[in-house]
């Protein structure tokens, strides 16, 4: 992927301690991220849950890059959340409507945020009460090294994901899930809310990826491979076959395998919002 074609985003807020600059690269933040104001809160009340990775077992690995590693990873971050704005404006404009940037905050270990506190466990997730994206780059380490998922695109998905969840939220697309937390009803299961709001974010991070590749003509060969991998091992059956004996799609959250994948594909080839409807949808 040559992510460096990509206009870089003001919009990244860097936290990271042990960063041998650390800078606001954007605007200031709307909501203040005070650990004190947050105090005691322990599980977010969002209703787009994250891309998990258990770390019970193989936390993340303390933060030992080097300075050229460390610009590198922030080059990277600030390029594709930079791409994700210029498509997401694009499309907004034929749809006669106006972009709202999102806010990344890069963080170690936890971070306050308006949607509580949460650990680096939790993996990336998006604040739907200040709108804002939070990521700790050991998540992509555990990609690689847990997982065998290699490569830039893949590393881009994810960011796409979380910004797919800010244009949910934008377009009101996610409205069935968002009313059905707010009453109380279930979401969860292989067929429920939660799973059909998560495979559509997957669904517009493929039309986000399908107009950065018109635009840009970025991506090399193995590219998009490598980004229906994160995907599928992200899936549902595929983490919780790993962590128990059985699979329980009763609690299913985020979608199987083979079905975050196909909703990824979805998007990538036709690159249009309409098509990524995951709650009429017969079929997941």
């Amino acid at each position: 992927m040559l992510w460096n074609k990509a206009r870089p985003s003001d919009n990244v807020k860097d936290t990271r301690k042990h960063t041998t600059n650390r800078v606001t690269t954007g605007k200031a933040l709307g909501v203040t991220l005070g650990a004190a104001a947050l105090a005691g809160v322990i599980a977010l009340t969002r209703p787009t849950p994250p891309l998990e990775i258990d770390y019970s077992i193989d936390p993340l690995p303390p933060a030992s890059i080097t300075a050229l590693s460390e610009d590198t990873e922030l080059a990277f971050v600030r390029a594709v959340l930079g791409d994700t704005e210029d498509t997401w404006k694009q499309v907004f404009r034929s749809l006669e409507r106006q972009y709202p940037e999102p806010v990344l905050t890069l963080f170690e270990q936890g971070v306050a945020s308006a949607c509580g506190y949460a650990s680096s466990a939790i993996g990336p997730f998006y604040c739907s009460e200040n709108q804002q994206l939070y990521l700790d780059l050991g998540f992509f380490r555990q990609m690689s090294q847990r997982f065998s998922v290699e490569g830039d695109f893949a590393r881009a998905y994810v960011i796409a994901h979380e910004v797919g969840h800010h244009v949910q939220t934008q377009l009101g697309l996610s409205l069935p899930f968002e009313d059905a937390l707010n009453a109380g009803r279930p979401t969860a299961g292989e067929d429920g809310l939660e799973v059909r709001s998560e495979l559509q974010a997957d669904c517009l991070a493929g039309v986000w990826a399908h107009h950065a590749q018109q635009r840009l003509n970025w991506l090399e060969p193995g590219d998009l491979e490598g980004a229906l991998q994160a995907a599928a091992v992200f899936g549902d059956d595929y983490r919780r076959g790993n962590q128990t004996a059985s699979v329980m799609p009763e609690t299913f959250t985020h979608g199987t395998s083979a079905q975050r994948a196909r909703w990824f594909q979805a998007g990538f080839d036709g690159g249009r919002v309409e098509q990524c409807d995951t709650f009429s949808a017969t079929q997941l």
